[in-house]
């Protein structure tokens, strides 16, 4: 059985978008208005940083009904 290759620890305005099942530039848009967690920027290139993201997605769970 292979391992899994580790997470990485920045994702893509794109991947984000993935995870949320949502547009990019519904992302670009939290990003604008500082809703997202964890953004990065690189010169021109926006990174978001797994793990405040994770929390983040934790913390606004619903419960289940």
């Amino acid at each position: 059985m292979t391992e899994a290759p580790p997470a990485p620890a920045f994702f893509t305005p794109g991947e984000v978008a993935d995870m949320l099942r949502t547009s990019r530039p519904a992302i670009y848009a939290m990003i604008a208005r500082r809703q997202l967690p964890g953004v990065t920027r690189v010169n021109r290139r926006v990174l978001v940083e797994r793990q405040p993201l994770l929390d983040w997605l934790r913390e606004r769970r619903a419960p289940s009904p």
